[in-house]
């Protein structure tokens, strides 16, 4: 009999699934990104998990809202409000792989952003995407937000249809810029869904 799962606020306990996680939704980038950042001996989920833990930045936990199901920690949603106006001015030193990224976020000011959303592979199929999106749409209206946004991969049609199904609309898109080693291609998707008043988590 599956359980039912139960959502709360992330906390510092738990960096480490978080880490993982964020690894999960982008598709093995953030392990490589994390591993050029490492000192020596250090493994690059030792630096996600570094990461997860800062007060600030956009990978904190304090941005960060947990699936449980008994004491397991199965999915997670990471979100905030992307800056209005949103400053450009410094992306051309930002590495490579990041620049279509802010550039996308950038014609989204002022909504809340979805950053992340994973499920360990053995959870999913269960609704739990969907169900964070609802609370991603809560937090967006507590903020104020007027849209919420997500940025998905061209090549990633079983998180475009979950988007699409939770009322996202493609708005915008640029080429991703990813490492050689990886084997996807294609278009980073900015889509967007608008809130209504009378929405709620």
């Amino acid at each position: 009999m599956t359980k039912t799962p139960t959502f709360r606020p992330a906390t510092l306990a738990d960096a480490a699934a978080l880490a993982v996680l964020v690894d999960i939704a982008g598709e093995g980038g953030p392990n490589r990104l994390w591993l050029d950042m490492a000192g020596p001996g250090q493994s690059a989920l030792e630096v996600g998990r570094e990461r997860a833990r800062r007060e600030e930045g956009g990978f904190s936990y304090r941005h960060a809202t947990v699936a449980e199901i008994g004491e397991e920690i199965v999915a997670c949603l990471i979100g905030y409000r992307l800056d209005d106006p949103y400053d450009l001015s410094d992306v051309d030193e930002l590495p490579a792989m990041f620049q279509p990224l802010v550039r996308l976020e950038a014609q989204a000011p002022g909504t809340w952003y979805v950053n992340v959303l994973a499920t360990f592979p053995e959870h999913r199929g269960q609704g739990l995407g969907l169900e964070l999106l609802e609370i991603a749409n809560g937090r967006a209206h507590e903020s104020g937000a007027s849209a919420a946004s997500i940025i998905v991969g061209s090549w990633n049609e079983r998180a475009s249809r979950l988007y699409r199904r939770a009322g996202y609309e493609q708005i915008a898109s640029e080429r991703a810029v990813l490492p050689p080693d990886l084997p996807q291609s294609g278009d980073w998707i900015l889509m967007t869904r608008p809130l209504t008043s009378g929405a709620t988590a």
